[in-house]
């Protein structure tokens, strides 16, 4: 459909007239958490990361860096990195909030890596369990060439330790928030991405964010079906030179 992004945003807009009509179908909320059962888990370490950097200092060093060293990104690091993204900051009510925020506090967006050099961890690809703070070892292998050319032959990707993949389950959203949902999934990921850069400048690594991938070819990847649940960012993570 020609110029379909601008029907959406027209559709999906908010009046005062059909804002708050219908129910919520309480008995048909999905789950906020997805796992895989047959997976191996690796239960990840506990952190302890100091820096000395500012938050000012975040903000002036954060910078796309797409150029990457040998050196193994640490396990610990990974699992501060995954807990800052999107892991569970707090208890409340009956709730686990994490640490960006969503809509409705739904939190349709699911985490997968593929990991290139990390200590600790076989090359492959992995999903983040957030409630358990734990990895699900999906596929063993080297998937460096895969991710670079699935993301139009962006090869910075093949040299970084790990590449986290986005993905969202709409349904998570579209419970509640119908058509709209998509604009408040694209929001979510934008606060988890940045919660990434910035916590990659506070342990001195480098990361790009990636927008730009042929969709299904990820999606085939990590073993989406690119319809309920489908891939919608990128980045690379790691020491740059």
């Amino acid at each position: 459909m020609k110029d379909i992004g601008d029907v959406y945003f027209q559709e999906t807009k908010y009046d005062r007239e059909s804002l708050g009509k219908g129910s919520l179908d309480w008995n048909n909320k999905p789950e906020i958490y997805k796992y895989y059962t047959d997976s191996k888990v690796i239960k990840l370490p506990d952190f302890n990361v100091e820096s000395n950097i500012s938050f000012l200092e975040l903000l002036k060093k954060r910078k796309s860096i797409r150029s990457y060293s040998s050196k193994p990104l640490e396990l610990e690091k990974l699992s501060f990195l995954l807990w800052a993204s999107t892991g569970i900051q707090r208890i409340e009510y009956g709730y686990e909030f994490r640490t960006a925020p969503s809509a409705g506090a739904l939190y349709p967006i699911e985490t997968y890596l593929i990991i290139n050099n990390v200590s600790e961890l076989d090359q492959g690809i992995y999903h983040y369990n957030i409630e358990k703070h734990s990895l699900e070892f999906l596929k063993k292998g080297n998937f460096k060439r895969e991710i670079a050319l699935a993301a139009l032959h962006q090869y910075f990707l093949s040299e970084a330790p790990v590449v986290f993949i986005w993905s969202a389950i709409f349904q998570r959203s579209k419970w509640k928030y119908k058509e709209r949902a998509y604009r408040y999934i694209f929001i979510d990921v934008g606060h988890i991405a940045q919660n990434l850069a910035l916590a990659a400048v506070y342990l001195n690594l480098g990361s790009c964010q990636v927008g730009a991938f042929f969709d299904d070819e990820v999606n085939n990847l990590i073993g989406i079906d690119g319809i309920n649940e489908s891939v919608i960012y990128l980045s690379s993570v790691g020491y740059s030179y």
